[in-house]
Formats: C-alpha cells, structure tokens, sequence
C-alpha cells in the first residue's frame, strides 16, 4: 500500500508523533544511550550525532521539492524488525543489538511516512543515526590499544628530539617525575569515533566523487592518529611542569579543539586534491 501526494503539515506531525512512540518504546535503552553519552568519555561522540543528522539533512532541504510523501508498508516492516532487534538484545544481553533496535525502530517510524524514496533523498542523514551507536567494549579496545602505543611512542621520539626529559614504558611517559597515562591524557578511541563522525558529515556536506568520500573516511584513522599526536605532547607537558588542574582544564579543552584541526586537515587534503587538479567535483550541491 503506497499512497503519494504533495507534503503537508499533518505529516510532519504524524512523523513526529510515530518517532515519539518508537522513543517511548524503548525508552530504557534510549535513557542507557544518553547516560553512556553523558558519563562516558568513551561515548562523547554521541552528543554530535545528532547535530550531524539535523546538518545533513538540511544542507538537502532543497531534495524535499522533487519527492513525495509516501505512506507504506515498508516502515512498520522496518519497526517490527528493529523490535525484534531490541527483544534479542534484552534477552541475550547483547547491547550492540539492543541499541540497535531501538534505533532502528525510530528510523522506522519516520520511513512509514516519508517513503523509500525521500529517504534515499536523505541517506546519509538517516546514516548519521548509526553513530548513536555506543562503541561495544570488546570492539573500542582493539582499536584503541594500538592507537595509545602509536601515539605514546610517536610522542615520545619527538619529546626526546626536543630534549624533553621522557621516558616510556608501555603507555605510560614518565617526565618531570610525573607519570602521565596516555589513555587518561588522550584516548584514541575517542578521538577515533569523534573523528569519523567529523570525517562522515565533512564527506556528505561537499560535493565530491564516491571515491574521494570513500579515501577521507579511510583515512580517518590516520587523521585520529595524527591529532591524538598533537593533543598528547602539550598534554604530557602540562601534566609534567605545570599544576593537576590546569593540566586537566587543557586535557578537556583540548579535546574539543582538536576536531577542529581535524576539520582543518580534511579541508587541506581536499584543497590539495583541486591544487592536483583530480576530479573530485562531477556533480552538483544538490546531488553530492
């Protein structure tokens, strides 16, 4: 059953009002989702997510004028899918598909009234809701272990170039007689997930190739690496020469800031790619 005519207001309503009930549905898991995102740094990228959803689907608002709403059976076929998800996960005690439920439910509930094709229109806003995923733990440690000895060696070499008294051993650089933990001074998961959300809405907010989107999100990881790098060597040096709190205020502020430059050098990259004179640019904002 389809049924397609012009947009109107009692849609959005009616999105918003089966959205609602797909939330209250499951609202343990979402409340486990915004706690993890609150109390755990782990999880931070999460409060971006949604911000990254609204961004994406506005920089597409012009896509709304070419589609129709289409009521159809293909949603409530997704909610059922994303409950079945959900009553898995409760009963299996398996988070990932917990959190994946519900967040399936909710996409769900917004495909019954808008119609596969409006979001085809706006995919990678829909895409974006994955990152509302918190990173299993078994997953975040074999991503974030290597990350942490990359960055604490790099760190050291070039302290040690510098003359910096430090020592290393394992994660852990010693300077000043302060023990500095890399996983307290900069996580790698963290900046990992935050970085391929950046990574996700730089490459779906400029027009570009499929294959220029697919090279900056694999080199994400890169990026993540490179940044942790500079975020760690000030870090390590306020932990070793100046006062705990001040050490710590530039930890957290540090943080934030280092999207920023992450942001910076995806722009570079794709500057030097037009310098090259690469074709990255076959289609109009409308239809990147």
């Amino acid at each position: 059953m389809i049924q397609k005519r012009s947009w109107r207001f009692s849609d959005g309503v009616l999105w918003a009002a089966l959205s609602a009930l797909a939330v209250i549905a499951c609202w343990p898991i979402w409340q486990d989702i915004a706690r993890a995102a609150l109390n755990d740094d782990e999880a931070s990228h999460i409060l971006l997510a949604p911000v990254v959803v609204v961004w994406l689907a506005w920089v597409r608002r012009g896509r709304a004028r070419f589609v129709k709403p289409e009521w159809n059976l293909l949603g409530p076929a997704v909610i059922l899918v994303g409950w079945g998800l959900a009553v898995f996960g409760f009963r299996s005690g398996t988070q990932i598909a917990e959190h994946s439920g519900a967040i399936v439910m909710f996409f769900g509930a917004g495909l019954s009234v808008i119609g596969p094709r409006t979001a085809m229109k706006f995919a990678p806003a829909f895409g974006a809701l994955a990152f509302l995923l918190p990173v299993p733990g078994r997953v975040r440690h074999r991503i974030a272990m290597p990350l942490q000895e990359a960055s604490a060696w790099i760190s050291e070499q070039t302290l040690l170039l510098f003359g910096a008294p430090i020592e290393r051993l394992g994660n852990i650089l010693r300077i000043n007689e302060n023990d500095v933990a890399v996983a307290e001074a900069c996580n790698g998961m963290r900046m990992v997930a935050a970085l391929a959300l950046i990574s996700y809405a730089f490459v779906f907010s400029t027009p570009m190739r499929l294959w220029v989107r697919i090279l900056i999100l694999s080199l994400s990881p890169l990026v993540a690496l490179v940044v942790n790098v500079l975020r760690l060597i000030p870090t390590t040096l306020m932990y070793g020469y100046s006062t705990q709190d001040a050490a710590e205020i530039f930890h957290d502020v540090s943080g934030w800031a280092m999207l920023a430059v992450a942001l910076g050098m995806l722009w570079v990259f794709l500057a030097t790619l037009r310098w090259l004179e690469a074709p990255i640019e076959p289609y109009s904002a409308a239809k990147g």
